[in-house]
């Protein structure tokens, strides 16, 4: 199994803007985007499971509003930050 408390401070460490920097709209877009691609490698074996579609569906609308946010206050930082993590496209 991922040990995923090292990986998430391993995140938090590469997209804060200061040290101790833990709920920044980076941080918590790079935590989400994180958990969605998780969440997808359990669908794809476990097909039948709607509650963990159901979460994951959540979460990347979660991630969308996040993602509208940083978008609406900084295109430099949303640029940024969409090819860091590999979204669209």
């Amino acid at each position: 199994m991922i040990n995923l408390s090292a990986n998430k401070q391993e995140l938090i460490a590469d997209y804060a803007h200061t040290a101790g920097d833990t709920g920044s709209s980076a941080v918590q877009v790079a935590l989400l985007t994180q958990r969605i691609l998780t969440l997808t490698e359990h669908c794809k074996i476990h097909k039948k499971d709607m509650s963990t579609r159901r979460g994951l569906q959540i979460l990347v609308a979660n991630r969308r509003k996040l993602l509208k946010y940083v978008e609406r206050k900084n295109k430099k930082e949303y640029r940024s930050l969409i090819q860091r993590l590999g979204l669209r496209g």
